[in-house]
């Protein structure tokens, strides 16, 4: 690590006492490269054992790995926490302009602890920080009127990044996100519920600096390989062309799209959402994150009239891709690509997590057709698959929870099903919210063993589609084959690189990079600080109540046949046990 880059600084807020410092830390960049690594020890060494997520004593960490602002696709912003949602770990990712605006600001690190008396935004920058009044924010209707508005009363546009929570977040809605940029989301666990508790309205970073090489010639023939790799490559044309969406008709033809409450896993309304459907009618322009060739992120423009002006029309600009599409399509039954669109608005705006909501309402669908909850709980919304209007006016109520019913589902599936019953068809591992793959048993267990619980911690799903597709894998194998992915992946979190790229950011081509950033690190390197930020993540997990044995897996996903055919308790408790037994060997081997 070279003596000159800053990403060896974190700064330090405590909004209790509108105070801030900064620290030198290189030892935890050093040894954890930055990102997830260099987040997970700050947040065993800040964040008190037992405390509340929403106590003041929760901090926020975000932090940026040696790669952010020098290579393409290492664009990713980490936030660590503790979860309010599952209340042990929480870890969220971010794309957009935040991870280069805090390399920028020339901090490696952003520690934000304790409690304002009113409502607050910070505004940070390489000079130190503002603590501006938000009490005039607080409140509002969209998370994009408040961006607007805090962006037009700061300064430095360009390598600027605007973080700020909708009124979900306020509200303390456990699965409230973050948003960045409109269009990107540190969306799982419920950080925005921290920031609320805190009453920390948004966090603007700025800054502009250059950053250390070793050898700059070799960086610019470097980085030429790495750009022209990911402009080259097939995967990265199917994310630029139509996205993630384009996973709609293949996991819809498999049987793997979970429909209705996963009552079913093929939707017969897959072709008129489909990601193809949508560039055709609805793409309205892509948007790449700081320092990626990609462009990704795909914007619908849905034209809708005014409804006093019939022949004057105003234009939605709405993100999607496959799990928003998921979330509130297949699993509400809903086929019209317009009701998806205009439910993804309304959860843009209110800062809620577009998986966590959609599962919850699935289930409020199906307790209700089961009549374990009343119409006059529901205040005389009547759930229905496929018509989205009772879900709009369910979105508000969950936000505004006026009565028992709403305060549970704001709260999440898990919660929400305990109190009222049907807990066999929650869709909820560790407490977070199903993601969008019923491919078999890899994806299934990958949520369950994953640390944040979700398709991303290991690509279960691959392994499904790739592997348990041509041959069966005894449990033992499986859980190896998820668990080594992770850990292979909290490389990758800690650099922070996204994760789409992890086939061109190979064990060789990391080490390269990390050469040129002034880290000393072989490819042989690489996977003991895997394994040493897997066991510490996990140790912070059972520090806080959680234990992967005791965890169960839905009832549903044994009744619904996926194109694995239907999974095996049996089988799924084994690979769960033995996933167990394979973290304590590698803990016990390593010390």
């Amino acid at each position: 690590m070279l003596r000159d880059d800053p990403l060896r600084r974190v700064l330090f807020v405590d909004l209790s006492t509108k105070s801030y410092h900064v620290e030198e830390r290189p030892e935890i960049f050093e040894g954890s490269l930055g990102g997830a690594g260099a987040a997970i020890r700050l947040l065993d060494e800040l964040c008190p054992k037992g405390c509340d997520p929403c106590a003041d004593e929760n901090p926020v960490i975000f932090a940026v790995g040696p790669l952010t602002g020098l290579f393409p696709l290492a664009s990713k912003t980490v936030a660590f926490f503790k979860s309010p949602l599952t209340g042990n770990l929480g870890e969220s990712h971010c794309g957009g302009r935040s991870a280069v605006a805090i390399r920028m600001a020339g901090y490696g690190g952003i520690v934000i602890t304790g409690r304002s008396d009113i409502p607050i935004y910070l505004s940070i920058d390489s000079d130190g920080v503002g603590f501006k009044d938000a009490r005039s924010l607080w409140g509002m209707g969209s998370t994009s009127t408040v961006g607007r508005i805090i962006r037009e009363n700061e300064s430095a546009p360009g390598l600027r990044t605007i973080m700020r929570i909708g009124r979900a977040g306020e509200k303390l809605v456990r699965y409230a996100g973050v948003t960045t940029e409109t269009y990107r989301h540190f969306g799982r666990l419920g950080l925005g519920a921290v920031f609320g508790a805190k009453k920390l309205k948004a966090v603007v970073v700025s800054g502009k600096r250059s950053l250390p090489v070793t050898d700059p010639k070799s960086y610019r023939e470097f980085y030429e390989e790495l750009y022209r790799a990911a402009v080259g490559s097939e995967l990265m044309r199917k994310y630029h062309d139509v996205g993630t969406a384009e996973n709609i008709v293949p996991l819809n033809s498999r049987g793997g799209l979970p429909t209705r409450n996963l009552q079913s896993a093929k939707f017969e309304g897959a072709q008129a959402i489909s990601g193809e459907a949508m560039a055709e009618d609805y793409l309205g322009r892509r948007l790449a994150c700081s320092h990626c060739p990609v462009g990704c992120i795909h914007i619908a423009a849905l034209r809708e009239p005014y409804e006093d002006e019939p022949y004057f029309t105003k234009t939605h600009m709405i993100c999607y891709d496959y799990e928003p599409i998921y979330a509130l399509g297949p699993m509400l039954g809903i086929a019209s690509p317009r009701d998806i669109l205009l439910l993804m608005e309304r959860i843009e705006a209110l800062g809620l997590d577009v998986m966590s909501a959609g599962v919850v309402l699935a289930w409020a669908t199906e307790a209700r057709e089961k009549q374990l909850i009343s119409e006059e709980e529901t205040e005389g919304i009547r759930f229905a698959w496929g018509d989205a209007r009772p879900y709009m006016d369910a979105l508000e109520k969950i936000v505004d929870q006026p009565n028992a019913f709403y305060r549970a589902l704001a709260l999440g599936v898990r919660r929400a099903s305990e109190r009222f019953g049907g807990e066999d068809f929650a869709l909820s591992y560790g407490g977070n919210e199903m993601p969008g793959y019923h491919t078999g048993p890899g994806a299934h267990a990958g949520y369950l063993l994953g640390l944040r619980h979700s398709h991303l911690d290991n690509a279960g799903y691959g392994v499904d589609q790739k592997i348990l597709s041509e041959r069966e894998l005894p449990p033992q194998e499986l859980a190896r084959l998820l668990v080594d992915e992770e850990v292979w992946r909290q490389v990758l979190a800690s650099l922070v690189i996204c994760f789409f790229a992890r086939g061109i950011y190979t064990r060789e081509t990391v080490s390269r990079a990390l050469q040129l950033c002034g880290f000393d690190l072989g490819t042989d390197d690489l996977e003991p600080i895997g394994r040493r930020i897997y066991r510490q993540k996990h140790a912070f997990k059972e520090r806080e109540g959680f234990s992967l044995g005791a965890e169960r897996y839905p009832k549903r996903i044994f009744e619904t046949p996926s194109p694995s055919a239907l999974l095996e308790q049996e089988y799924m408790d084994r690979v769960t046990q033995a996933a167990v037994e394979y973290v304590n060997a590698m803990q016990t081997a390593e010390g």
